[in-house]
């Protein structure tokens, strides 16, 4: 009785690990970020992930489900009730709901009360029938129908036959592909894909109603096992090839190195004013292959320095290290040391703070406020305007290192030079 206590309580644990992991993957974070989020290492939540086939378990509860406008709540059911009662039409109640009219019409279908001969619709029993309907987990159909079963996975494979029964064997396509190598064991010559299935359904079955599937949960017996039983190999004959469900866009991670206290908006007023001198605004200006010449230049003098950034040794030969420093001379390591070494020669008092725009190149601020002794400000996201002595500075400097040019042929005296042209 202990050790059954003890599974269960082990099975509760996890269920309430699995809701914020899937909550957060909803919200399109990563398998490891979601997984970090819940508590649990990253490598759990791959693994949770994959078994899943990047799908949410139909065993949690109801109340793990953030709210959703999708389904119908039991204050519209009863306006439904009440509306149909007064005889309107699928669509002046639609309209009354701000619903589509087909979510009208197939409540309507599914949750009517037949009990005493006419249908009937009332909103406890449509809420009942709705209620009853999600309860998880309950068996697919293809684990419980073997003809539909089998229908689904012959043209999932391409087994098409000829009016006679014997099989009709496609074109062989030889992939000859180098990039995506996993696509060469693809058989979508003749396999049908899951909404040309579940659409053929009612064609060649239109009297049977057992013989109806969505295309939705014939994916989900693909990606998840134990679903509808469905052989896992016929991933290879959808047209995408993926044994896991991929959200279409996840969530782009934010500029984690920069915090909302160092925004421009928190810069003193007189920097803006340029009463003040000792304020800079800083950039990058790209050239061929990678090279990079930074910027600065001082608000209220309009005096410019530039930094010579040259390509680390190796660059052309050797791959990058992960993590490592960009070997094209304008990684954040470089460019802190550059600028330390050019403001850190000027008085104190023309070291106030340094404007810079959201480019990864100045991540290590933190440093570079403590080397430097200089305050750090970005500017918001695609607002070159709020630097614009630099804007206006860099174009003025496009005389002197055209756009399209390698920018590394030039040594520090030419930027020297330049710069006090």
């Amino acid at each position: 009785m202990e050790k059954r206590v003890g599974a269960d309580r082990a099975r509760e644990v996890l269920r309430e690990d699995y809701r914020p992991f899937w909550a957060a993957i909803a919200l399109g974070r990563s398998s490891g970020d979601a997984a970090v989020e819940a508590g649990v290492s990253p490598s759990v939540g791959v693994r949770w992930f994959r078994r899943a086939g990047g799908m949410p378990p139909t065993h949690l509860s109801r109340s793990s489900k953030p709210p959703s406008e999708r389904y119908l709540s039991f204050a519209e059911r009863e306006e439904i009730a009440i509306l149909r009662a007064q005889g309107h039409g699928v669509r002046a109640i639609a309209r009354q709901l701000g619903r589509p009219p087909c979510t009208i019409s197939r409540e309507l279908r599914r949750n009517v009360a037949r009990r005493h001969g006419a249908p009937e619709y009332r909103a406890t029993t449509a809420q009942w029938h709705a209620d009853r309907s999600a309860r998880r987990p309950k068996l697919a159909k293809l684990a419980i129908n073997p003809a539909l079963q089998d229908y689904v996975q012959d043209r999932l494979a391409g087994m098409i036959a000829k009016p006679d029964g014997l099989p009709l064997v496609g074109p062989k396509v030889v992939w000859k592909g180098r990039r995506a190598v996993h696509r060469q064991n693809r058989r979508w010559a003749t396999a049908w894909s899951p909404e040309q299935i579940s659409r053929r359904l009612r064609l060649d079955f239109p009297e049977d109603e057992t013989m109806r599937i969505s295309h939705e949960a014939i994916y989900q017996a693909l990606y998840v096992q134990g679903r509808g039983a469905l052989r896992r190999e016929l991933t290879a004959c959808l047209r995408t090839g993926r044994a896991l469900r991929m959200p279409r866009a996840r969530a782009r991670k934010g500029r984690s190195f920069i915090p909302s206290e160092i925004m421009i908006s928190q810069r003193p007023a007189e920097a803006a004013d340029r009463a003040v001198p000792g304020h800079w605004e800083g950039d990058l200006i790209m050239g061929l292959g990678s090279s990079a010449i930074g910027t600065l230049v001082e608000r209220t003098t309009r005096f410019t320095i530039l930094l010579h950034l040259p390509r680390m040794t190796g660059q052309e030969q050797d791959a990058r290290v992960k993590n490592g420093p960009a070997l094209a001379g304008h990684g954040a390591e470089a460019v802190r040391d550059a600028i330390t070494r050019a403001i850190f020669a000027m008085p104190e008092q023309l070291r106030r703070s340094l404007t810079w725009d959201q480019g990864a190149e100045l991540a290590q601020h933190a440093r570079l406020k403590i080397d430097a002794g200089m305050q750090v400000y970005f500017c918001d996201p695609h607002s070159p305007w709020q630097r614009g002595t630099n804007e206006n500075t860099n174009g003025l400097l496009r005389q002197y290192f055209p756009k399209g040019t390698d920018l590394s042929m030039h040594d520090a005296d030419d930027l020297e030079a330049v710069a006090l042209a």
